[in-house]
């Protein structure tokens, strides 16, 4: 099994003919499945997906073919295309085939901590917390079954602690699993995610090298990528991303499209948007309607001034309002953007309202991690009571995480605030390992405009323009109409 498939890459959705499979996998007739607050468990959009998608798939894929005909032949994906199902079937078979093992023989702990990571399969699949509560619960009960060397499930907690924002805890639970097996692929990879997640960026290099010393793979070498990335050396990322995809296998997809759009994102920083269109929509031929690579080509589509393009991919993240998807609300705050740019205030705050509606109803914002995108979602509001809850939220968010979009986001609220001097020792931290970004770059210079400080602010609009040569009049705009500093 590729390293990949265990570092949080998306699985393929689950199509329709796997619903039955999945509310089967989910039964609580099982001691160890009865959790009171899961007997209404929700099948995520994911899981039920509508026949006239699956309809749509063949035909979308082959516009998506048509349309990054131009890609470098490196950065093509040279296997056969699996069947849209085929990885989320077999964690369909995966979750009967343990829980039946489970039902023979309920005192063994190996079996739990296998399913349990089936969970965390299905959590990263579906985007349902429920998943990541079902895989700690299985986890739990393995290790009081087999309480020594049970690595796979001191990692599922782990897992499940990255998951909740607790980094300190996954970190330690990785480490005393490395402690007996130092070579761990899952537990390094760990270490690499949660230590850039906790702003460590030195820490996560070199568990990255550790990883890929051991073993290159288009997963840790993705990983090693978004480390180099996170310091400025971006021609050492590139390299890393290049690997990535020269070490691909068959039966990937989900991999295979993951890199390509976290390379799509790396080429957009630089201002090359032909090259990251092309490859966002390369990973759509790997796996049509898949989510993190239709908003990335929303988004890029929005800066490019194409908003109905923009509407169009945003609008294809949806399937069904009976069963949000945890990219639902990333839409619809998309929507939101365009139909403000567009000048159509009324409908920007309809779908921001639908996409707070969401995020305070249907995810879980305490417990697993979306207190950064609502205090987003807040902050493009430029309401004063929004401002302040935003403030709130983002002020407990970075006691457990300080990436640079973390900080960023608390900059801007501190910002919102009227905090300049506060905002502005945010933004140098955020700063501070040598990404590049011009949109952090800008709002740095912004902050510093605001404190009179015209040469400093200078300095940093050049870093921009530097970093990005195509930051010119309409990112600025979308900067300047959402930030509000």
């Amino acid at each position: 099994m590729s390293l990949s498939n265990q570092i949080g890459e998306p699985v393929e959705p689950l199509p329709f003919a796997l619903y039955k499979t999945t509310m089967k996998c989910v039964d609580y007739q099982n001691d160890e499945n009865k959790l009171g607050h899961l007997k209404r468990l929700r099948i995520p959009l994911w899981v039920a997906l509508p026949i006239v998608g699956i309809l749509l798939a063949v035909p979308l894929s082959l516009r998506f073919w048509n349309e990054s005909a131009g890609l470098d032949n490196a950065y093509r994906y040279h296997f056969e295309k699996t069947s849209s199902g085929s990885v989320t079937s077999n964690l369909g078979k995966e979750i009967n085939f343990y829980q039946e093992r489970i039902s023979r023989n309920p005192n063994d702990g190996l079996d739990r901590a296998s399913l349990a990571k089936t969970y965390l399969k299905m959590a990263r699949a579906t985007g349902d917390a429920n998943w990541y509560l079902l895989a700690e619960q299985t986890a739990k009960r393995s290790l009081l079954h087999l309480p020594f060397d049970n690595h796979g499930a001191i990692l599922a907690l782990a897992r499940v602690a990255e998951a909740r924002h607790d980094f300190a805890q996954a970190i330690d639970l990785a480490q005393q699993v490395l402690q007996n097996q130092p070579g761990n692929e899952d537990a390094l990879s760990l270490l690499v995610t949660a230590n850039l997640a906790t702003g460590k960026v030195d820490q996560a290099k070199q568990a990255a090298n550790t990883l890929v010393n051991q073993i290159p793979t288009i997963g840790s070498l993705t990983l090693r990528a978004l480390v180099n990335q996170a310091q400025g050396k971006d021609e050492a990322a590139l390299q890393d991303f290049q690997q990535a995809l020269a070490a691909e296998e068959p039966g990937e997809a989900g991999s295979s499209a993951w890199v390509r759009t976290m390379l799509g994102r790396f080429y957009v920083q630089q201002g090359n948007h032909k090259l990251a269109d092309q490859l966002y929509r390369e990973a759509l031929r790997i796996l049509p309607r898949y989510p993190l690579a239709l908003v990335n080509l929303a988004e890029l589509e929005t800066r490019l001034g194409h908003y109905k393009a923009a509407e169009r991919y945003y609008s294809q993240v949806f399937v069904s309002p009976a069963y949000p998807n945890v990219f639902d609300h990333v839409a619809l705050q998309g929507l939101a953007r365009v139909k403000e740019l567009q000048g159509d205030v009324s409908g920007a705050k309809e779908q921001r309202d639908k996409a707070e509606t969401l995020l305070r109803q249907h995810l879980d914002v305490n417990s697993f991690g979306h207190r950064r995108e609502l205090a987003r979602l807040l902050l493009e509001s430029g309401q004063s009571q929004d401002v302040a809850e935003a403030l709130s939220l983002m002020q407990a968010e970075v006691r457990v995480r300080r990436d640079p979009e973390t900080l960023d986001t608390l900059a801007w609220a501190l910002s919102g605030s009227e905090r300049w001097h506060e905002a502005q020792q945010v933004m140098r931290e955020a700063l501070r390992w040598g990404i590049r970004d011009a949109g952090l770059f800008y709002r740095a210079g912004m902050i510093e405009q605001k404190l009179g400080n015209q040469s400093q602010a200078a300095a940093y609009f050049q870093l921009a323009q530097k970093t990005d040569p195509t930051f010119n009049e309409q990112p600025k705009r979308i900067l300047e109409l959402f930030i509000r500093p």
